[in-house]
């Protein structure tokens, strides 16, 4: 039997050295899925693990790629799976960790065989949510899918509340023009590892003062000269991450710095809000305190492989 630890959880909430600890406990290596840290080009304002941190254990999929390359969710779930499988060719254990929902749902379940989709219809449905609310998501369904919206609404009317899964729903039905319920019947990916799903959490309060501080340390390092480097191309998708936009626009002189430094704090912060609701969506991940005992976690992964 193979298993994949996994790691989820906010930003800034200590995924990454509970990583380190776990891939040294097990003589494992590790799987970055944090979507923002495969480019080269983003070191301070993604956090990237530290060299001594990236030298504590192997990490893979970290600065791999470059923002000028297009790469979608898929082209990672190909390449980071056939990653896993060649580590298990000689380790029955490796490490996934990241904040980035969509990317570990990949590893861990698969998607549906989708048309690769346009990354702007996600940001124009994320935008177009963001300003109108659910009833956007939910108005869009029922024009677009409308078998699939009665369906939902029948069968699991909380998922109308939903804005993760009503937004896949609606940006699928527009990538590729038909029905999202067109897709369903699709032979399902099955996995040869099992999951084994670590969440950390803490109070609210403590999660915004420790993105707060973070933010505060990437100033520190250098971030508004990152930024700057890459203000020439601050069209590119991948650009289009908290942290640079708003240093984007005070290059623009829409912003004062200070209020920049604000506005990345709180962007942050709403981040972390959204990954928490998503990660918590899955039934299967045992929630510890962002300070708990290492030795309490080895201790229920070794239970979940004893009884698997």
């Amino acid at each position: 039997m193979k298993y994949l630890i996994t790691i989820v959880g906010p930003t800034a909430i200590g995924k990454t050295a509970l990583s380190i600890d776990l891939a040294r406990h097990y003589n494992c290596e590790i799987i970055s899925c944090d979507s923002r840290q495969f480019f080269k080009e983003m070191t301070i304002g993604t956090a990237v693990p530290s060299p001594e941190e990236l030298a504590a254990a192997t990490h893979h999929f970290i600065q791999n790629k470059s923002i000028f390359d297009t790469y979608t969710v898929g082209d990672f779930e190909k390449e980071a799976l056939t990653k896993i499988e060649e580590l298990f060719q000689t380790n029955d254990y490796a490490i996934l960790v990241g904040g980035s929902g969509l990317y570990v749902d990949a590893i861990i379940k698969g998607f549906d065989e989708f048309t690769p989709l346009d990354p702007s219809i996600r940001e124009n449905v994320n935008s177009n949510y963001e300003t109108s609310g659910i009833e956007y998501l939910q108005q869009q369904l029922e024009t677009l899918d409308p078998i699939y919206f009665q369906r939902i609404t029948s069968e699991n009317p909380q998922t109308l509340q939903n804005p993760q899964r009503m937004m896949r729903f609606v940006e699928v039905c527009l990538g590729t023009g038909k029905p999202y319920s067109s897709f369903l019947n699709q032979k399902k990916n099955n996995r040869n590892f099992t999951s084994i799903i670590i969440g950390l959490e803490a109070d609210r309060n403590v999660i915004y003062d420790r993105i707060n501080q973070r933010v505060d340390i990437m100033i520190n390092e250098g971030l508004l000269a990152e930024a700057e480097a890459l203000y020439p191309n601050k069209e590119l998708n991948a650009l289009q991450t908290v942290g640079y936009r708003e240093l984007f626009s005070y290059f623009d002189g829409e912003f004062t710095l200070p209020f920049a430094i604000e506005e990345i704090k709180k962007n942050t912060r709403r981040f972390s809000k959204r990954q928490l609701t998503w990660f918590r969506r899955k039934e299967n991940t045992k929630w510890f305190d962002y300070l708990a005992d290492r030795a309490k976690i080895i201790s229920y992964i070794n239970e979940q492989i004893h009884n698997s």
